[in-house]
């Protein structure tokens, strides 16, 4: 049974640096971040090209579940409204699966803070932490197993996650 783990949660809650230790943790694993299935320049969010990015993620966590190397899937994106997770489950063969949709939270002083230093770092743009902040209490209303990081390490949460 392979297990697919769907982790959602705002701009700068962590979810890269936890999947990252997820893929250390687990066995026979692949990660795929959904911003890499549309990473461009200009960054354009149009009809086309929210549904092009569907198709590249959902087409790619199928290569995945049909590729007998990885037992375990994992893959990460900013999902705040439950039609994308939806839109995203529909479109996966889950025959064998087992599927874990995840939110990662955390509350907006700490949400702040963590995005400040990315800020500070060159990483993201003063614009991020509105936008973050804005979509913070979306995470409470989805069907999804909420996680809480306030104060933990990436390893922390991964190490829950792992014990799901």
């Amino acid at each position: 049974m392979k297990r697919v783990y769907l982790i959602g949660g705002p701009m700068g809650v962590g979810k890269t640096a936890v999947c990252q230790e997820l893929k250390l943790k687990l066995n026979n694993c692949v990660f795929l971040d959904g911003d890499w299935c549309w990473d461009a320049h200009p960054f354009q969010v149009t009809e086309e090209t929210k549904q092009m990015v569907m198709e590249n993620v959902c087409f790619l966590l199928n290569q995945f579940i049909h590729c007998s190397a990885y037992d375990n899937i994992i893959f990460c994106w900013v999902m705040h409204e439950q039609s994308i997770i939806d839109t995203i489950l529909d479109n996966l063969d889950s025959t064998n699966c087992e599927i874990k949709a995840i939110s990662l939270t955390c509350d907006e002083r700490e949400l702040r803070e963590r995005l400040s230093k990315d800020i500070a770092a060159g990483k993201r743009e003063p614009d991020v932490i509105d936008r973050s902040l804005a979509r913070l209490p979306l995470y409470h209303w989805l069907n999804t197993v909420k996680i809480d990081t306030n104060g933990k390490t990436a390893s922390e949460i991964a190490e829950e996650i792992a014990r799901l």
